[in-house]
């Protein structure tokens, strides 16, 4: 059976089911996904030099003819195969570590191809471990030498050659293709073709010719990904909202009753929104703060105006935890407001607690209602729900907002809608990405917020750092401990939140060690959470579901466990967790890892304590896939990032999306629209 773009990865000649399991971890599936599969970077072996002109640390390619070659042991026992190479202007030693099977591969008289590093070694100028090709089997196309090298990303087992070798026997099919960019957006942009671009990159002739197959990509990403945006932006303008006017007597009495005063930053952003939700089309707005900022008051506002209207507000949190916080700081930010009932609905409450709540959502007793994403179940009904504030969920999609409509008591208006998040975004991120999202950002922290002391804390020094933390024990104070995982059976050679308690119960002998995490069930999480709270736990062992909101003020320390397996804006949520009172707060980084860049991000959280900045640099070490979630087969970070870190390549792309929406209909164009559709980041709903 002859192999299409369709054809399962099994059906390729030398695949079997182990790499088949082995590129399913790459999200290759797929004839077609392996040639969307694109190289991480590249390495120019086109120049081939002669063996005479080569210098000590060189990534150089040769030619010449194997004058000897053989195997012996190491020391150790390690089969160390060594070939000398001769062209006409001299020779070289080349050495390859744990390969006998090359000395039946390459023979005496081969004429073969080598690109690598020239290195000192055994007296000598080496090539070490250098990719090689015979001449004569390279006649038609070298792959892995004497030309630009594609250097995929890899896993065990799959390396570079071997992708290079297979997309190689495939290049028939790139032709197969069907090109989802318009011919006017590639012809006005100078975009090379769907197929001729997919070659390039795997198989570049020159640089100049990489480059603009990195263009088209890079224009393909980017005007797709905006077309997303822009198109859930056009259908949401098509609905109608509520109208919230704005009650300056309501507005001054909430102001009068805080025991703090507004920032400028809150004051502006409680602004903006309350300008949103007084027009006749829904809101769509995202509210960026960094941890501490004072998100939640602003929402309050908004929220209390709404409910003062006559008009119900919906407030979703990611975990019961948070929910049940922000019901108890809702209550009290409202507390003045006598008439506003604020309700709790989650999973755990009782078929009782869950009856009498419904009852009152439907019958609008109650104005303000406070969940998970249980609140968007089939059997929740509001009386007219108005407002819809998400706690850290950027994305919340039209069939969302349509099913919140439709359960919307006597009207068909589309509720408004405040996004909250605490993971600050990069701006050039937030223009593209969150583009159909007005933004509004709290870059002011209020007064009395100390900075929190971040250290990195290797093995050796680890000891010295429990005994300080016992030190602030004695003292008073509270401990969280984060782990990536939660049992030692999650084999990826870190820390389980399971064996971390037990450790930390032998460690600190008279002290009162808690554990939480996301398989406890609802009752016993808040349980614990509330004896942490109570102070009747002097160290809380936990999971990431720590990672937002959650507000001790007693807590003063933050250990990471594992710190290198978290990205920075987790890293920075955790230990947000802590400085929230009036106690000298710190924020301990342990790891093993004595990788370059995880220490120098980890570096940048120690020195960085704004989370704005941060995101800037976890947007330059990650790019831009990683950072938004959105990481998929064609994505090419590294062009990515030079075309987010400049404004004038954004404004020309959105400008181009922003006519094409206007003036085209997506439906007329079904490979395009199906591409769009892989961009839509929708929100994860419990």
């Amino acid at each position: 059976m002859p192999i299409t773009l369709d054809s399962t990865i099994t059906d390729l000649p030398g695949v079997g089911d182990s790499y088949a399991q082995k590129l399913e971890k790459l999200g290759v599936n797929t004839a077609r996904d392996l040639l969307l599969y694109f190289p991480r970077r590249w390495e120019d072996f086109s120049h081939v030099t002669k063996i005479s002109d080569v210098k000590a640390g060189e990534q150089v390619s040769v030619k010449g003819v194997i004058f000897d070659i053989g195997t012996k042991r190491s020391k150790r026992g390690m089969p160390v195969t060594e070939a000398v190479i001769t062209d006409d202007s001299g020779s070289a030693k080349a050495v390859w570590f744990n390969q006998p099977y090359l000395e039946g591969s390459l023979k005496k008289g081969d004429e073969i191809y080598l690109a690598g590093k020239m290195e000192w070694g055994f007296g000598q100028l080496n090539f070490v471990s250098p990719a090689y090709e015979k001449a004569k089997e390279a006649e038609d196309e070298l792959r892995h030498t004497g030309r630009i090298v594609p250097i995929y990303p890899e896993t065990a087992g799959v390396t570079s050659k071997w992708i290079r070798t297979k997309v190689g026997g495939l290049t028939k099919l790139i032709y197969n293709l069907k090109d989802h960019l318009p011919d006017n957006v590639k012809k006005r942009h100078d975009l090379l073709d769907l197929s001729a671009a997919v070659r390039t990159m795997h198989f570049p002739e020159s640089i100049d010719e990489l480059k603009k197959a990195q263009k088209r990509f890079l224009y393909d990403d980017l005007f797709c990904l905006l077309l997303s945006v822009l198109a859930n932006k056009k259908e949401l303008e098509k609905n109608k909202a509520i109208t919230i006017k704005y009650n300056e007597a309501v507005g001054k009495k909430f102001v009068d009753s805080l025991p703090y005063d507004l920032t400028n930053a809150q004051r502006k952003a409680a602004w903006e929104i309350l300008k949103d939700i007084a027009r006749p089309i829904p809101a769509n707005r995202l509210l960026e703060g960094d941890v501490g900022s004072g998100k939640t008051v602003v929402a309050a506002m908004a929220a209390l105006m709404t409910a003062n209207a006559g008009y119900q507000v919906a407030i979703l949190a990611p975990t019961e935890i948070l929910a049940r916080q922000h019901y108890e700081s809702f209550k009290s930010l409202l507390s003045s407001f006598k008439d506003i009932e604020v309700v709790l609905l989650t999973g755990s409450m009782t078929g009782k607690e869950k009856e009498d709540a419904l009852l009152k959502i439907k019958n609008g007793d109650v104005q303000i209602v406070v969940g998970t994403h249980a609140i968007l179940s089939e059997n929740v009904e509001f009386w007219t729900l108005a407002l819809v504030i998400v706690d850290e969920q950027h994305r919340f999609g039209v069939a969302q907002r349509m099913k919140l409509k439709k359960a919307n008591g006597e009207t068909d208006a589309m509720p408004h809608f405040l996004s909250m998040s605490a993971t600050p975004i990069p701006r050039t991120l937030a223009i593209t990405v969150f583009g159909d999202l007005t933004l509004s950002v709290l870059d002011e922290m209020p007064p009395g917020r100390e900075k929190v002391d971040t250290h990195i804390v290797p093995p050796a020094k680890r000891t010295e750092g429990y005994r300080f933390i016992d030190q602030r024990i004695e003292e008073g104070r509270q401990v969280f401990v984060i782990c990536p995982l939660i049992s030692a059976s999650d084999k990826l050679g870190v820390k389980s939140v399971v064996e971390e308690a037990d450790n930390l119960k032998k460690v600190f002998s008279k002290r009162k060690v808690g554990l939480l995490h996301g398989k406890l069930k609802p009752a016993e999480k808040e349980k614990v959470m509330n004896d942490f709270k109570e102070g009747k736990l002097d160290i809380l062992v936990s999971t990431s579901v720590i990672e937002v909101g959650v507000d001790v003020p007693n807590a003063s320390i933050m250990v990471i466990e594992g710190a290198d397996r978290f990205g920075l804006a987790s890293l920075h949520q955790f230990r947000g967790r802590v400085g929230r009172g009036k106690h000298k707060s710190y924020c301990f980084l342990f790891t093993d890892s004595k990788n370059e860049k995880t220490l120098e991000r980890l570096n940048a959280l120690s020195l960085l304590n704004n989370g704005f900045e941060l995101a800037e640099k976890d947007l330059e070490l990650r790019g831009p896939g990683e950072l938004l979630g959105v990481k998929q087969s064609g994505k090419i970070d590294s062009t990515m990032m030079r075309v987010l870190s400049d404004p004038l390549i954004i404004k020309e792309v959105r400008e181009t999306a922003e006519k094409f929406i206007v003036k085209e209909n997506l439906d007329d164009y079904p490979k395009l629209k199906e591409k769009v559709a892989e961009f839509e980041v929708a929100a994860k709903l419990e």
